[in-house]
């Protein structure tokens, strides 16, 4: 159902001009909240308000830094009314409502704008959860757009209050660079947190290798390749942020930038590692299936191998001819049982030895 709603919602962009403002996602908030912190070095200032109470924006001074963080993109009036407060291009704004955006980094003329994905990794449904995030800065601005209520940046924003690191004392790009940073370092738990699941479901296939674990395999794995779809151009798009020239990046903040893209390329390369582990997994499954049959087979073929020579003996005395030597002997019954018990005895012996068993 909320799969069809954004498909209608994607159809409503069609024949639009460029920058209309139309949201595509799944309203995740009841009201959209927005944190505001306007802080330099020595002074900090924080408020709190909401899209069911009066808003009122006010352009940055360049001597200090604002921060207006977003929860919540479903009402296109409060984006264009920030828009045309901050002066941001109606194209930002129609990328922000879009939430199916791939991760991107783009360059205007009044300020530079960001697109990356967060994730969280839910251990119940064994799922990745995505979610949006979008920042636009210029020298003194910096506003955050996120889908949920829950705050992505709470590690930042704590560092901004308690004054503790580089961030007060620096501009709005090494506020961006903050937050990216953050994205990303909590893409190293989500895969620790993927990791354990892997460790768990190895240790189930060892023990008792059934037809769930398949499923699980492949469910992994499909997981792993929704990341892995966020991740190839979330490369791209920090390496062009550690490179650019532009007026609102301070030459000082690229060397913490080529750090943040690093990571990325260490997340790349888990995602691959996890997906060649996850592919080594099914093949494992495959043998221990295999091999769970070959021992079946084995245990069957052995028992008729036991019984050929001694369904050979039952038939060949009980064919209905009247002269069989063997049928006139007294203890002739007890001698045929001796026999095939030796032969029983003998063959697994023989077995035994072979080490088939």
């Amino acid at each position: 159902m909320q799969k069809k709603e954004r498909q209608q919602r994607k159809r409503k962009k069609i024949g639009l001009p460029p920058g209309s403002v139309v949201f595509t996602g799944n309203q995740k908030v009841e009201k959209v909240v927005i944190h505001h912190l306007q802080y330099d070095e020595k002074e900090l200032e924080e408020n709190t308000f909401d899209n069911q109470t009066k808003i009122t924006f006010e352009p940055s001074l360049d001597e200090q830094v604002d921060w207006y963080d977003m929860r919540g993109l479903h009402d296109t009036k409060l984006l264009e009314s920030i828009g045309k407060t901050f002066d941001i291009h109606s194209l930002i704004l129609e990328n922000i409502a879009d939430v199916q955006q791939r991760p991107k980094f783009e360059e205007y003329e009044k300020g530079i704008f960001i697109v990356v994905r967060a994730f969280t990794f839910d251990r119940i449904d064994k799922r990745v959860k995505a979610e949006q995030v979008a920042i636009y800065f210029r020298k003194g601005l910096l506003i955050s757009f996120q889908e949920n209520e829950s705050d992505l940046f709470v590690a930042v924003r704590n560092r901004v209050q308690a004054g503790r690191g580089k961030v007060r004392s620096k501009g709005a790009d090494y506020l961006a660079y903050a937050l990216l940073d953050n994205i990303i370092d909590n893409y190293f738990v989500v895969f620790d947190e993927i990791q354990d699941v892997m460790e768990n479901l190895e240790e189930k296939l060892l023990d008792n290798p059934d037809s769930s674990i398949k499923g699980e395999i492949h469910h992994l794995k499909k997981e792993l390749l929704v990341v892995r779809k966020s991740i190839s151009p979330l490369r791209e798009t920090i390496s062009q942020f550690s490179k650019t020239d532009s007026s609102h990046v301070e030459e000082n903040t690229t060397i913490y930038i080529r750090d943040v893209y690093d990571h990325t390329i260490q997340i790349m390369d888990l995602n691959e590692t996890q997906r060649d582990i996850l592919n080594g997994m099914q093949d494992l499954y495959i043998s221990e299936i295999s091999f769970k049959m070959n021992q079946v087979m084995q245990v069957l073929t052995i028992i008729t191998t036991i019984f050929v020579p001694l369904s050979f003996l039952a038939g060949l005395y009980g064919m209905n001819f009247e002269k069989i030597p063997e049928l006139k002997y007294e203890n002739g019954y007890f001698v045929l049982l001796s026999v095939m018990f030796l032969i029983f005895v003998g063959s697994l012996i023989f077995f035994k030895k072979k080490k088939w068993f």
